[in-house]
């Protein structure tokens, strides 16, 4: 049986995506997570639940929100992408779950898919980690932001 990726519009500018594909061969998930299905520990490396908010904002593209990250950063910019057949980039806000020695490898190839999506602005927040955050200020520090508590972000 074929399955359905859901998406949900509201008044045709903001989008929460769903459950977000993984198309790439480097975003793998978290190797060491579990759920719990029928009163048992299955594995799930995936976290299928994971979902982002895409706002479509006028003359500037898109600003991806994501939660956790767990999709993987490239993997839900290109889903956003897809979704919105818009392929402006405005702003890239929230986890992007490279923290630990687990992820630590992919980041120098998650930052080249990043510049290739060109975004205006990156707002790495919780999950992001340190080492990506470097990474981005080295090879795209005009679009770096680095986040605070408190801070308005008006698009």
């Amino acid at each position: 049986m074929k399955k359905t990726i859901l998406s949900l519009w509201i008044d045709d500018r903001i989008l929460v995506t769903g459950e977000i594909p993984r198309t790439n061969n480097f975003e793998n998930g978290l190797p060491d997570h579990y759920s719990e299905k029928d009163g048992k520990m299955e594995s799930d490396p995936l976290i299928k639940d994971d979902q982002a908010i895409i706002l479509n904002i006028k003359d500037k593209g898109l600003v991806i929100v994501t939660g956790c990250g767990h999709a993987g950063i490239v993997n839900t910019l290109n889903y956003a992408k897809k979704l919105t057949d818009e392929d402006r980039i405005y702003a890239v806000m929230g986890g992007m779950h490279l923290t630990g020695g687990i992820f630590e490898q992919i980041i120098p190839k998650t930052v080249d898919e990043l510049e290739k999506h060109k975004p205006k602005f990156i707002i790495p927040c919780h999950c992001s980690g340190l080492k990506v955050t470097n990474e981005i200020a080295k090879r795209m520090p005009t679009a770096l932001i680095q986040n605070s508590v408190g801070t308005n972000y008006v698009f």
